[in-house]
């Protein structure tokens, strides 16, 4: 019998009285039910490059397997073995990647707040007036939260399962968020392009309109993603009393 060429990661052997049998790898043996052919891990001398790539897409794989349940049957009744089942994998596949299912947790919820600074971030270093860095932010960020739309779900309703160090770098992330926010309508309100009475009000309520998205939006229904983070952009244009900047005195030639 001989040895495949690459052995992948947590390959290990067994033998039987007499005769040695196949390796066994961290994915499940095949069962009567024919499965798609597997790919070998990439060989300890592969580029750096490509080790990263296939590592990132085992994560990913991973992370999507762990939102569809999370999303659909919540975090406390969900365990890394149904997670590993859904891959066709084994747990220690799992770990090899994530340290526990409290991290996988922390990881989904992180990734909303980070699409949020994404946007926000993109937007601060556009040129433009502020109305239309303020469109862009509430347009864009609404748009990656639902894209996303079943993290967001997950991190609302289970944000009290994270550890405290997790809950509290993703709070964090939150402020610097609404500061940010807070920033970018001070500026709106100092060209005289927005109308505001309580501006850390107004930052908050814009963030809420976007964050309760997640719970009213149907993918099959009335509005496509496009059309309500449009709409919703209008709408929180609408709130700030937004009007064209007034225009610049030419100095004198």
């Amino acid at each position: 019998m001989t040895k495949t060429a690459g052995k992948l990661a947590g390959t290990k052997t067994s033998k039987s009285a007499g005769a040695k049998t196949a390796p066994k790898t961290t994915l499940k043996s095949a069962s009567s039910t024919a499965r798609a052919p597997r790919r070998a891990a990439p060989s300890a001398d592969a580029p750096e490059d490509i080790r990263d790539a296939v590592s990132r897409l085992k994560r990913e794989r991973i992370l999507a397997a762990a939102v569809d349940l999370f999303y659909h049957q919540g975090y406390g009744r969900t365990t890394l073995e149904q997670v590993a089942d859904t891959l066709n994998v084994t747990k220690p596949f799992i770990y090899t990647h994530f340290a526990s299912k409290n991290e996988l947790l922390a990881e989904i919820c992180s990734r909303a707040i980070m699409l949020a600074h994404e946007s926000l971030n993109r937007a601060l270093t556009q040129q433009g007036t502020a109305s239309e860095r303020l469109k862009v932010v509430t347009r864009d960020f609404m748009a990656a939260v639902l894209s996303h739309q079943a993290h967001a779900v997950i991190y609302s309703r289970e944000e009290k399962e994270l550890a405290q160090a997790d809950r509290d770098k993703i709070n964090s992330l939150r402020r610097e968020f609404d500061r940010k926010l807070v920033g970018l309508i001070e500026d709106g309100v100092a060209s005289g392009e927005f109308e505001v009475q309580d501006i850390q009000l107004a930052a908050l309520s814009i963030g809420g309109i976007i964050g309760w998205s997640q719970v009213w939006f149907r993918p099959k229904g009335r509005l496509t993603i496009a059309e309500a983070s449009e709409g919703a952009a209008d709408l929180v244009l609408a709130m700030v009393r937004a009007k064209q900047p007034p225009a610049r005195r030419k100095s004198a030639a």
